[in-house]
């Protein structure tokens, strides 16, 4: 479906390099800001408290941080959990102060803004399966890649994979340098979203090298970069169409999905926006610089002789 067509193929790639030059200087700065400020790691892989809340009512997370805010005790969350009668609170480590004093302070809190809070149970989560889930989320993103490098390679040809991966890549860095230069709080939910990204991206990268491969066999005589930039054209009107709606949905996420989702909501649209830039910009212009041409993708007709030395089609 489209609501609009260009009819002019625009000239992507006559500005290549200053697209790549700037998608460069980014994911510089988002690897500068990674190993010097690092990721501000959530509850679930530092470690802490975990308190499940009950209230004879629907929770008023309002009042609940509110309560918790005046304990000073940094960075937390707080959570419908189950139903909207219960609270699932997560509390960072405090260094010198026990998960049971802890979880006493809070609900000591708690029940003088509101009697009717009653602790269900509380639970320490220990900084060694912190490390465990940062270590199956790094090898959960080094398998997604190695899944669609094979994929791309078998599906077109090796310098499309390449080109995916790098461009893929750049996102998932890029969303992590945003994470650290602003030093929100990365949870379990946001490596969800990293994770979702670089699927995404991936399926932009395929509709738009698919087309490339349709166009080599359409476009006998056209160069490589016009075949590249008509690639890219054709599909602006389904770019904006698909991205435009879920980006949307997306940012009702973001501002009506609560304190819980924010973060998720966040790392999705940092990811769709550079996932469309990479894709278009940044894929098909390493595809073209490693030399990818028309034989690659589309096989040449075999002939053979026929009888009295004629050329015959198969």
């Amino acid at each position: 479906m489209e609501f609009f067509r260009f009819t002019r193929d625009i000239p992507f790639m006559r500005h290549a390099l200053v697209f790549n030059v700037i998608s460069l200087v980014t994911f510089l700065a988002a690897v500068f800001f990674l190993s010097t400020r690092g990721l501000n790691l959530g509850v679930d892989f530092r470690g802490g408290t975990v308190i499940e809340v009950a209230y004879e009512h629907a929770v008023d997370f309002n009042r609940v941080r509110g309560a918790i805010d005046k304990l000073a005790l940094g960075e937390y969350s707080a959570q419908s959990f189950g139903s909207s009668n219960t609270a699932l609170i997560r509390l960072p480590l405090k260094e010198g102060v026990s998960s049971a004093q802890l979880s006493e302070r809070v609900m000591t809190a708690l029940k003088t803004d509101d009697p009717t809070a009653t602790q269900k149970r509380v639970e320490f989560v220990g900084p060694q399966v912190g490390k465990e889930l940062y270590e199956n989320g790094a090898l959960a993103l080094l398998l997604v890649s190695l899944g669609i490098v094979g994929y791309l390679a078998l599906r077109f040809e090796w310098r499309f994979a390449v080109a995916a991966i790098i461009a893929n890549l750049h996102d998932v860095i890029i969303i992590l340098g945003f994470f650290a230069f602003f030093q929100w709080e990365f949870s379990l939910p946001v490596l969800a979203a990293v994770l979702a990204v670089l699927g995404y991206s991936v399926n932009e990268s395929v509709v738009i090298a698919d087309r490339i491969r349709e166009n080599f066999r359409k476009m006998r005589k056209a160069t490589v970069m016009h075949v590249i930039d008509s690639a890219i054209t054709s599909t602006m009107s389904r770019t904006i169409i698909t991205h435009g709606c879920t980006l949307l949905m997306v940012m009702s996420i973001f501002f009506f999905g609560g304190e819980t989702l924010h973060h998720f909501a966040l790392a999705l649209a940092i990811g769709i926006c550079f996932g469309i830039y990479s894709s278009a910009l940044v894929m098909a212009a390493l595809v073209m610089w490693l030399g990818v041409s028309r034989e690659d993708l589309v096989k040449p007709d075999k002939k053979r002789s026929g009888p009295e030395g004629e050329k015959i089609l198969p």
